[in-house]
Protein backbone atom coordinates (compact mmCIF):
# COMPACT_ATOMS: atom_id res chain seq x y z
CA UNK A 1 0.00 0.00 0.00
CA UNK A 2 1.44 3.37 -0.99
CA UNK A 3 1.89 6.03 1.69
CA UNK A 4 -0.87 8.25 0.23
CA UNK A 5 -3.30 5.32 0.07
CA UNK A 6 -2.50 4.31 3.63
CA UNK A 7 -3.01 7.85 4.89
CA UNK A 8 -6.37 8.12 3.11
CA UNK A 9 -7.52 4.83 4.67
CA UNK A 10 -6.34 5.94 8.12
CA UNK A 11 -8.11 9.29 7.79
CA UNK A 12 -11.31 7.48 6.83
CA UNK A 13 -10.96 4.91 9.63
CA UNK A 14 -10.49 7.70 12.17
CA UNK A 15 -13.51 9.59 10.85
CA UNK A 16 -15.72 6.49 10.96
CA UNK A 17 -14.50 5.37 14.37
CA UNK A 18 -15.01 8.77 15.96
CA UNK A 19 -18.51 8.97 14.45
CA UNK A 20 -19.40 5.67 16.15
CA UNK A 21 -19.54 3.71 12.89
CA UNK A 22 -17.43 0.94 14.37
CA UNK A 23 -18.18 -1.71 11.76
CA UNK A 24 -17.04 0.49 8.87
CA UNK A 25 -14.00 1.63 10.90
CA UNK A 26 -13.19 -2.03 11.56
CA UNK A 27 -13.24 -2.70 7.81
CA UNK A 28 -11.02 0.31 7.05
CA UNK A 29 -8.51 -0.66 9.74
CA UNK A 30 -8.45 -4.21 8.38
CA UNK A 31 -7.28 -2.81 5.03
CA UNK A 32 -4.13 -1.49 6.71
CA UNK A 33 -3.64 -4.65 8.75
CA UNK A 34 -3.85 -6.87 5.66
CA UNK A 35 -1.10 -4.79 4.02
CA UNK A 36 1.35 -5.37 6.92
CA UNK A 37 0.17 -8.71 8.30
CA UNK A 38 3.71 -10.04 8.84
CA UNK A 39 5.01 -6.76 10.30
CA UNK A 40 5.80 -6.44 14.03
CA UNK A 41 3.06 -3.82 14.35
CA UNK A 42 0.37 -6.21 13.11
CA UNK A 43 -0.85 -7.17 16.62
CA UNK A 44 -1.44 -3.50 17.48
CA UNK A 45 -3.51 -3.07 14.31
CA UNK A 46 -5.44 -6.21 15.29
CA UNK A 47 -6.02 -4.60 18.68
CA UNK A 48 -7.45 -1.46 17.05
CA UNK A 49 -9.69 -3.62 14.84
CA UNK A 50 -10.85 -5.58 17.88
CA UNK A 51 -11.45 -2.33 19.78
CA UNK A 52 -13.86 -1.26 17.03
CA UNK A 53 -15.57 -4.66 17.18
CA UNK A 54 -15.83 -4.53 20.99
CA UNK A 55 -17.40 -1.08 20.85
CA UNK A 56 -19.88 -2.36 18.27
CA UNK A 57 -20.76 -5.17 20.73
CA UNK A 58 -21.15 -2.53 23.43
CA UNK A 59 -23.53 -0.53 21.23
CA UNK A 60 -25.58 -3.67 20.61
CA UNK A 61 -25.63 -4.73 24.27
CA UNK A 62 -23.64 -7.93 23.68
CA UNK A 63 -21.82 -8.23 27.03
CA UNK A 64 -20.11 -11.50 26.06
CA UNK A 65 -18.72 -9.92 22.87
CA UNK A 66 -17.53 -6.90 24.86
CA UNK A 67 -15.71 -9.14 27.34
CA UNK A 68 -14.10 -11.52 24.84
CA UNK A 69 -13.25 -9.17 21.97
CA UNK A 70 -12.59 -6.22 24.27
CA UNK A 71 -10.21 -8.30 26.38
CA UNK A 72 -8.32 -9.39 23.28
CA UNK A 73 -8.09 -5.77 22.11
CA UNK A 74 -6.73 -4.60 25.45
CA UNK A 75 -4.12 -7.38 25.42
CA UNK A 76 -2.91 -6.47 21.92
CA UNK A 77 -2.84 -2.75 22.69
CA UNK A 78 -0.78 -3.14 25.86
CA UNK A 79 2.76 -1.86 25.96
CA UNK A 80 4.46 1.31 24.80
CA UNK A 81 3.51 3.38 21.77
CA UNK A 82 4.93 1.88 18.59
CA UNK A 83 6.56 4.43 16.30
CA UNK A 84 5.27 2.55 13.24
CA UNK A 85 1.60 2.92 14.24
CA UNK A 86 0.21 6.32 13.28
CA UNK A 87 -2.54 6.30 15.90
CA UNK A 88 -1.93 7.09 19.56
CA UNK A 89 -2.50 3.82 21.42
CA UNK A 90 -1.43 4.27 25.06
CA UNK A 91 -4.14 6.72 26.16
CA UNK A 92 -6.55 5.11 23.68
CA UNK A 93 -6.15 1.76 25.48
CA UNK A 94 -6.75 3.29 28.92
CA UNK A 95 -9.86 5.08 27.69
CA UNK A 96 -11.06 1.90 25.93
CA UNK A 97 -10.71 -0.09 29.16
CA UNK A 98 -12.88 2.44 31.02
CA UNK A 99 -15.50 2.50 28.25
CA UNK A 100 -15.71 -1.30 28.07
CA UNK A 101 -16.17 -1.40 31.86
CA UNK A 102 -19.10 1.03 31.50
CA UNK A 103 -17.15 3.84 33.17
CA UNK A 104 -16.97 6.38 30.37
CA UNK A 105 -17.51 7.30 26.77
CA UNK A 106 -15.81 5.40 23.96
CA UNK A 107 -12.28 6.52 23.15
CA UNK A 108 -11.52 8.66 20.13
CA UNK A 109 -9.08 7.38 17.56
CA UNK A 110 -6.46 10.09 17.13
CA UNK A 111 -3.18 10.41 15.29
CA UNK A 112 -0.04 10.71 17.39
CA UNK A 113 0.94 14.35 17.82
CA UNK A 114 4.26 13.77 16.03
CA UNK A 115 2.35 12.06 13.20
CA UNK A 116 0.07 15.10 12.78
CA UNK A 117 3.06 17.41 12.78
CA UNK A 118 4.87 15.25 10.24
CA UNK A 119 1.84 15.28 7.97
CA UNK A 120 1.54 19.06 8.20
CA UNK A 121 5.25 19.35 7.37
CA UNK A 122 4.75 17.01 4.39
CA UNK A 123 1.88 19.16 3.13
CA UNK A 124 3.86 22.39 3.47
CA UNK A 125 6.74 20.87 1.48
CA UNK A 126 4.28 19.81 -1.24
CA UNK A 127 2.99 23.38 -1.72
Amino acid sequence: MRREQRRAVLDRARELFNAGDYWAAHEALETVWRSIISDGAAPVWQGLIQAAAALLHLQRGNRHGVAVVGGAALDKLSGPQRPDVEFETVHFRAHLARALAGEGDPPRLEFRSDERNGTEQDRSRDR
